[in-house]
């Protein structure tokens, strides 16, 4: 591994740990972000993916989001998709038009559907309930990754159910897993500035809890780049490193920076993060989540090069196909591969691509 010529005592005692296996500190990880030599940081980053990932294989999967709705009742200042209960431009998907957009997916061989959607005032646990039911009448095999933590306490709340009931029940209609999605910046007082109406951090927590207790797998996310510094990235991973301590529930955590175009955060964010600050989190994320077993790439946010190059800071996993896309499009951000290309984009990086 590159070896930075000012080392002192104490980079080679943390190196010594990190690479033995040994876990960091907030305050460690927060000096790694900040100060460490960013060719020793991706190679520390990429001892730890060797360590958690021993051959020599990217995945990968192909899927397609479907964007049932933009209605929300949530004022989220970083988003550019969502539009208001009372906007005349506000659209609810007929089934008609699901079902197309599953059989387009069936078509090209995919296997997975996100379900993403703004959180509607009107819709009860039926009525998601009734949609993934139809969605599992169509061709078997179809993998439901369904909502996000802050769906699943809005739809909680309006049903007037618990978080576990509300999961159980969504299951039981076809759901098979969630989303880390609407984790954002999980700490105050950060969300309480940039996710205006969605749950607290300690909701979005509470909710993985119940999902893993249950036995469904989650994902874990972070946006970052708005507000925060870089003390509030690093409690948002001790918030994910310590549940899972718990539950052993995420399989795999995903970040990406904000995207600033058509939203109404711009004026407060004058620089967005650059590609290298998108290299830096990842290898502290995946040096300082030393219990979660995969970090996935977001070339949808950073292009294919810099996803290339991500496998090399920590990440393992290369996303998807997503044969569809419409919330960080709407900030101004179109990155789009077919099968062919992400595979070939993984064995140019020298790695064996393989479907999930």
């Amino acid at each position: 591994m590159h070896v930075p010529d000012f080392k002192n005592a104490r980079d080679l005692a943390l190196e010594s740990r990190i690479l033995e296996g040994g876990r960091i500190s907030v305050e460690e990880a927060v000096w790694l972000h900040d100060h460490a030599e960013l060719g020793w940081l991706g190679a520390l980053a990429h001892e730890v993916r060797w360590r958690h990932n021993p051959d020599p294989v990217v995945t990968y999967n192909v899927d397609r989001n479907i964007n049932y709705t933009n209605t929300c009742t949530a004022r989220c200042r970083f988003c550019a998709f969502y539009l208001p209960e009372t906007s005349p431009h506000g659209y609810v998907l007929r089934w008609e038009e699901i079902r197309d957009k599953i059989r387009e997916l069936i078509a090209i061989g995919g296997n997975q559907i996100l379900l993403q959607g703004g959180l509607h005032p009107d819709f009860t646990v039926e009525w998601y309930g009734g949609m993934l039911r139809r969605i599992k009448a169509e061709p078997p095999g179809l993998w439901l990754h369904a909502f996000s933590a802050p769906d699943r306490v809005d739809i909680a709340d309006i049903s007037w159910l618990g978080y576990r009931e509300t999961l159980e029940r969504l299951r039981a209609a076809g759901m098979d897993s969630l989303p880390g999605g609407g984790a954002e910046i999980l700490v105050s007082p950060v969300r309480d500035t940039i996710a205006v109406g969605k749950c607290t951090g300690e909701e979005w927590i509470a909710v993985h809890r119940e999902a893993h207790a249950i036995g469904m797998p989650t994902t874990s996310t972070m946006m970052f780049g708005t507000i925060e510094t870089t003390e509030d990235r690093i409690r948002h991973l001790d918030m994910v490193r310590s549940l899972q301590d718990e539950t052993s529930g995420f399989t795999a955590f995903i970040c990406w920076p904000f995207q600033p175009d058509h939203t109404s955060l711009r004026k407060l964010v004058p620089r967005p993060a650059t590609a290298v600050e998108y290299l830096r989190v990842n290898a502290v994320a995946r040096i300082f989540l030393d219990n979660v077993p995969h970090l996935q790439s977001s070339w949808v946010t950073m292009g294919a090069k810099v996803g290339q190059l991500a496998l090399f800071y920590g990440c393992d996993d290369f996303g998807s196909v997503m044969m569809e896309e419409n919330v960080v499009s709407a900030a101004g951000t179109t990155h789009h591969l077919d099968e062919e290309r992400i595979r070939r984009a993984v064995e140019r990086s020298g790695f064996r691509p393989v479907r999930r």
